[in-house]
């Protein structure tokens, strides 16, 4: 029931499905793969397909051994029906996000009724980057589906008031776990395991668990999430598995090159990333309802896993956006679940949330409505020297193409918000919920067509566009002085031997070929002093392009 109309639990999955193949899968091709990880990972399939190695994760043609294989393995075959190309990179995360809302809408309409399920799949998809890392190439829409779907069946399991088998239940969770770890290592073990013993500490170990599904629940997680371990120590490369755990645990310990911040970033991140769902978390975890032990049950398991999965990675060194999206599943939760019981209950959304709901869009809404005339007041902010970064101001000489109607974005969502406002009013909840979330949708929706084209074209549209120039050329190509991975892909490169990679020889030895590099603008003097053999091709948006003659 949803609301007060009853509609056909068919005709909803129905409908998720066919609005997350709409919103999923177009423009997915329009804008090149990010560097790092989007690119990171595309090349790594680029280069299975290239050496026919469907075993080896490699990078460069060298074994790379930070990320298992699984992923990669749904974008090789991506690549083999598209093509290698951006929209066959990401298409991979767009069937995820139509199944990770078609499972939230079933667990959640399991769980109380249709209109939670509803509400838990609009809280997720109409939250900012929940929407937006299914329209991406990175691996974590996936991992966070396998985790969640695993601790989905540890909480079955440990509900005593559900009927499901419990040895089923323990061998699916095996499966989604192992599947998880076969995406992205040990951590995805690690989650689970975590919240899983926060879980036994809070009820002091007094959980029923026979030793027949323990059995089968490490049967199954060790023969999936084992198996391409395992074939790589059968095929004689066990160092590339030593090399692998070397890396996940050094990956805690330190900061990863480039990836560092302070203490609270993901708290700050999760708060404004993920909003609007992350303004009525907040009172979900203070405001009791009465609900039944199943519902809380659920409750219990949503937060434990929210706050092992935010602690564990704000003790981690390394700091990148998408270490702690798995919280992303138990957040949309919690909004979902405060938002239920406040339409049940008929609470009009207080002053505080709509503060904070009125605070966040003006942020987004402002954002992007500046964005979208930045070609109008750029040369202003360069002329006024606020700009100290001389790359950033090479950037901002770049043509952003606007077509001046971008700024539409930021009003569809000041719009859904003065919607909220008058249905809240006027207690029609349901209504003003449903309004909002569509709005911030349609607005990360838009975003992502309209103005994230164009801002690429600041960034590293210059440098994509010199590679793609040099594809199928006999040349090397590299970048000097930054790490990067769009030449490898962008260039398509092939297996040129170790000397492609080796330096000195690119910059001092006897050439075979012409050699190319890419550096940044604040480079340029100290780089063509140091290498006289450099000529300068021609420099674009802060990036010089040079050439080293055979």
């Amino acid at each position: 029931m949803l609301t007060s109309l009853k509609i056909n639990t068919s005709i909803v999955y129905l409908l998720i499905f066919v609005l997350g193949i709409a919103l999923f899968v177009p423009f997915n091709g329009t804008t090149h793969l990010f560097d790092w990880d989007e690119i990171n990972f595309a090349e790594s399939s680029r280069e299975m397909i290239e050496t026919s190695d469907y075993l080896t994760v490699q990078i460069n043609y060298k074994p790379f051994w930070e990320k298992p294989p699984l992923f990669l393995w749904m974008q090789v075959a991506s690549m083999k029906v598209f093509g290698v190309n951006e929209f066959a990179a990401r298409f991979p995360n767009a069937i995820c996000g139509v199944v990770t809302l078609l499972l939230l809408f079933h667990v959640g309409g399991r769980l109380k009724s249709d209109r939670f399920g509803v509400l838990w799949v609009l809280a997720y998809a109409g939250s900012v980057l929940p929407f937006f890392y299914f329209k991406s190439g990175i691996i974590d829409p996936w991992f966070n589906l396998f985790i969640f779907s695993g601790v989905y069946f540890l909480i079955r399991y440990t509900d005593t008031g559900d009927a499901f088998n419990k040895t089923l239940a323990a061998l699916f969770s095996g499966i989604c776990i192992g599947l998880a770890v076969l995406t992205k290592g040990p951590v995805g073990l690690l989650i689970p395991g975590l919240t899983g013993g926060v879980f036994l500490v809070a009820r002091k170990f007094k959980v029923n668990v026979k030793l027949v599904d323990l059995l089968v629940f490490l049967l199954a997680f060790t023969l999936v999430g084992g198996f391409w371990f395992l074939l790589q120590i059968v095929n004689g490369n066990f160092d590339v598995i030593v090399d692998f755990f070397v890396y996940q645990v050094r990956l805690f310990k330190t900061e990863d090159a480039g990836h560092g911040g302070f203490l609270l970033y993901h708290f700050v991140i999760l708060f404004i990333g993920v909003f609007p769902a992350s303004v009525f978390v907040v009172p979900s975890f203070k405001r009791s309802f009465s609900d039944g032990a199943t519902v809380l049950h659920y409750k219990q398991w949503m937060n434990y896993l929210f706050w092992t999965v935010l602690i564990l990675f704000t003790i981690v060194n390394t700091k990148i956006v998408h270490y702690s999206s798995m919280c992303y599943f138990p957040m949309a939760f919690l909004a979902a679940y405060y938002i239920d019981n406040s339409i049940e209950k008929k609470h009009k959304f207080s002053r505080l949330i709509t503060i904070l709901l009125g605070v966040l869009t003006a942020i987004f809404a402002v954002l992007m409505i500046a964005a979208s005339f930045i070609d109008v007041y750029k040369a202003a902010l360069i002329e006024a020297d606020l700009i100290g970064d001389k790359f950033a101001i090479g950037n901002l000489e770049a043509n952003g193409n606007w077509l001046y109607i971008e700024w539409v974005t930021g009003l569809i969502l000041l719009v859904g918000f003065g919607l909220f406002l008058r249905y809240n009013k006027a207690l029609h909840m349901f209504r003003a919920v449903v309004t909002l979330f569509v709005a911030s949708l349609l607005f990360t929706f838009f975003t992502m067509v309209l103005i994230v084209p164009r801002v690429e074209r600041y960034s590293q549209l210059a440098a994509i566009e010199f590679y793609e120039d040099l594809q199928g050329q006999d040349v090397y190509v590299n970048t000097l002085g930054f790490k990067s991975y769009a030449h490898l892909f962008y260039f398509r490169k092939p297996n040129q031997g170790e000397q492609s990679n080796n330096m000195e020889y690119l910059l001092h030895g006897k050439l075979d070929k012409d050699a190319y590099f890419v550096m940044k603008n604040f480079n340029k003097e100290r780089y063509l002093q140091q290498y006289t053999d450099l000529e300068v091709v021609y420099e674009k948006n802060g990036f010089i392009f040079t050439v080293r003659r055979r």
